[in-house]
């Protein structure tokens, strides 16, 4: 069976949403069953305190909690614990001293009141004669008394450290011995605070607070009562502070790097013994749990569904025509499935004995393969996927499942080759884009080797340049062997074939050059018309140019009755009526349509002659035969159309108009040429003979802009020449 029988059933399928899904659900089971033995976890044999017949990397970075709480604890031993100085105690002490010797200072103030204020009373009397003696008469508080009432003015606690001997010194003593002993004391004992006391520092201050008075002027039981009072008032003000303690081991727990084992780490090497703490760190990385292990896999079909998803997406986001479409999708899917068997295949020779097997592979051949059949946006999504799979199949060796270096040189190589491939794509240009391609993979290469720091002898430096080579031209020479192929059964377009089309050595065009010369001449200025107006409004002038060559092929089955091939014969359409000149004018459509049927052009070729004139009306005849009285009706002198399905056939449509009227007048000016272009466009419009393509009104003033300025060129002034005298005429033929 014809290759072509099955691409056009596997059409006819796709047109089913339910077959494009099952499509992509197929591309992803290939993909999962070649990418299948790249993730598959690695069998460890190794067995606690036995040597490793191998040595073992660790497969990821992950981090050793063990051995981090381990250090974070080393670290909290070291820490400090914080204290708090409260000054605020040395005030209080103070305060509180300073209340004891004002409180002595009251009783004795009480006491002297009460001996004045008897005295006085005892005078009286005496004066009155009713006592002799007044002071032998007057009761004064006892110091027991007084000590009771001093105490009373005092809380509990004060009473209860406080002696006796030191409050009877302190009343005892004179207004002004008991005011130093004050100064005295709240200024040691200030002193002392000021400076820090720990619980276990008490004593030794108190010792320095006793030391400090003994050397004052005080009496001897005045010092005694003050130095009892410094060391009652002296007590602990540096205390342990767990707030900030705690704060201080939480900042050095966090000061603790992690402690990971590091991926591509060495764990064990071979002929080491499997001890206690590598069997602990390859249970850690999972490398002992590889037989049940399922996350590779099931991150694998994660990782295809959501890129074959994103594919699919990007596909139905197209708003591209049904047969376009199905076409695009099976080209896409034949060129991945192809890239990844290729990648598959050289994966299963790589040995690392060398360099990595990888950077052999022709990673732009399928962004040539694409942007020469579909477009720069497809070739640029397909590489994308082909080197992250990439990244995948060529991982043996490395510790994790994603060789990045080798993703990195697939994507970059790929892109360029995207950039590299010019627009008019002879295959002599794509076999240059290959070695362009070439230097450029040599240069992403070693930039990747150098970023890495990776040291090689310079065999091995050599055999990555060789490397770099054979990619490139492999991507050209494979893309040159494979369009055709490509071409020919799902009948593309492509820039290629229409270059090989424009050869004037072409049967068909060396017909209309021999058959209808007026009609190639014809031809060729629509070409440039409509390439020029094409190319103005982004479509594709190169397509345009090619099916105006051959748009008019069907006036050779009847070259004469066209104009442009009357020359120096009468016109056979004035010996004929209007219906017969009908007949033969709208045949040429329909009859170059199965010409080029015949000898197998291309779809959109066929398209441009056939709907070329759409189904505008032959106004000339149609008048003609109104004019001789016939009952006719306006639909019968139109072309059967169709009318133009794209915006290239709708510019030659206009472009072939316009080049019969401008060549038909006597002096075309500027001014005529314009006002021409633009009534022909109108009359086309209103005509609706654009309602079947997407060409807008601003597209429509651009090609009009395009057809005057193309035709002005062509049709611009000439210098007129002086005619020569017969006698000049002799003269010149003579010499």
């Amino acid at each position: 069976m014809d290759i072509n029988l099955y691409i056009s059933k596997l059409k006819r399928l796709l047109e089913n949403k339910i077959f494009q899904g099952l499509l992509f659900i197929f591309l992803a089971i290939s993909s999962y069953a070649l990418l299948y033995s790249n993730v598959k976890p690695e069998k460890i044999n190794v067995k606690l305190l036995e040597v490793s017949d191998q040595t073992i990397r660790s497969p990821k970075t992950i981090e050793d909690t063990e051995k981090t709480e381990q250090e974070k604890q080393n670290v909290l031993k070291e820490v400090q614990d914080e204290y708090t100085l409260k000054k605020e105690y040395a005030q209080n002490r103070v305060d509180l001293l300073s209340s004891i010797f004002d409180s002595a200072k009251e009783v004795k103030s009480e006491v002297d009141a009460l001996i004045s204020t008897s005295t006085k009373e005892k005078e009286a009397k005496v004066a009155e004669g009713k006592v002799k003696d007044p002071i032998t008469d007057v009761k004064i508080p006892s110091i027991d008394e007084q000590i009771d009432s001093l105490k009373s003015k005092l809380t509990d606690d004060v009473n209860k450290e406080l002696s006796s001997f030191a409050y009877r010194a302190l009343l005892t003593a004179r207004e002004d011995e008991l005011q130093t002993a004050k100064d005295v004391t709240l200024t040691t004992v200030n002193h002392v605070m000021s400076s820090k006391i720990s619980a276990n520092e008490v004593e030794n201050a108190k010792k320095r607070a006793e030391e400090e008075l003994k050397i004052t002027s005080l009496n001897s039981d005045l010092k005694r009562a003050a130095i009892e009072l410094a060391r009652f008032a002296i007590m602990q003000n540096y205390f342990f502070d767990p707030e900030k303690t705690e704060e201080q081991r939480q900042k050095a727990a966090e000061s603790v790097e992690p402690v990971k084992i590091l991926q591509g780490q060495i764990i064990v090497e071979q002929g080491q013994l499997v001890d206690r703490e590598i069997y602990r760190q390859l249970k850690l990385t999972g490398l002992l749990d590889t037989e049940n292990s399922v996350q590779p896999f099931v991150g694998l079909a994660l990782f295809i569904a959501l890129t074959m998803g994103a594919m699919y997406y990007y596909f139905r986001a197209l708003d591209e025509g049904k047969e376009k479409y199905q076409s695009q999708l099976l080209i896409f899917s034949i060129i991945f499935l192809l890239s990844m068997i290729i990648m598959k295949t050289l994966s299963l020779f790589n040995n690392n004995d060398f360099i990595e097997i990888g950077y052999f592979f022709p990673a732009a051949m399928a962004a040539f393969l694409i942007k020469n059949l579909l477009n720069e946006r497809f070739a640029v999504a397909t590489t994308i996927m082909i080197s992250v799979y990439g990244s995948i199949i060529f991982n043996s060796g490395m510790p994790n499942h994603f060789n990045v270096s080798i993703g990195m040189y697939m994507l970059l190589s790929g892109l360029a080759g995207v950039l590299l491939l010019s627009s008019k794509n002879f295959r002599s240009k794509i076999l240059q884009a290959g070695l362009f391609l070439s230097i450029i993979n040599l240069g992403v290469i070693f930039s990747i080797l150098f970023i890495m720091d990776a040291h090689f002898t310079n065999v091995e430096y050599a055999l990555y340049g060789l490397a770099a080579f054979v990619s490139g031209i492999a991507s050209a020479v494979l893309t040159i062997g494979m369009l055709p192929f490509f071409e020919a059964g799902f009948g593309i377009l492509s820039t290629m074939k229409l270059i090989e089309l424009a050869n004037p050595n072409h049967p068909l065009l060396r017909k209309i050059l021999t058959e209808a010369p007026g009609t190639y001449h014809h031809s060729v200025m629509v070409a440039n018309l409509a390439e020029a107006a094409c190319e103005a409004i982004g479509a594709n002038g190169l397509l345009a140019r090619v099916g105006c060559y051959y748009h008019d092929i069907g006036k050779t089955k009847r070259p004469q009755f066209f104009i442009e091939n009357q020359m120096n014969i009468e016109n056979p359409h004035d010996r004929l009526p209007p219906a017969t000149s009908r007949d033969i004018i709208i045949a040429h459509a329909v009859d170059g349509g199965k010409l080029l049927r015949k000898y197998k052009l291309p779809k959109e070729i066929v398209d441009i002659a056939e709907q070329h004139h759409g189904t505008t009306l032959l106004k000339y005849f149609y008048h003609k035969a109104v004019e001789e009285g016939e009952d006719v009706k306006e639909e019968d002198f139109r072309y059967p159309g169709p009318k133009a399905q794209t915006k290239e056939t709708a510019i030659i449509g206009i472009a072939d108009s316009v080049e019969a009227a401008v060549r038909s007048m006597k002096q075309p000016t500027p001014e005529k040429i314009k006002g021409l272009v633009k009534n022909i466009i109108k009359d086309r419009l209103n005509d609706n003979q654009f309602v079947e393509c997407d060409v807008t009104m601003k597209e429509l003033d651009l090609i009009e802009k395009s057809l005057c300025e193309t035709l002005n060129g062509i049709f611009h002034s000439r210098i007129e020449y002086p005619e020569l005298s017969k006698l000049d005429v002799k003269k010149v033929n003579s010499s």
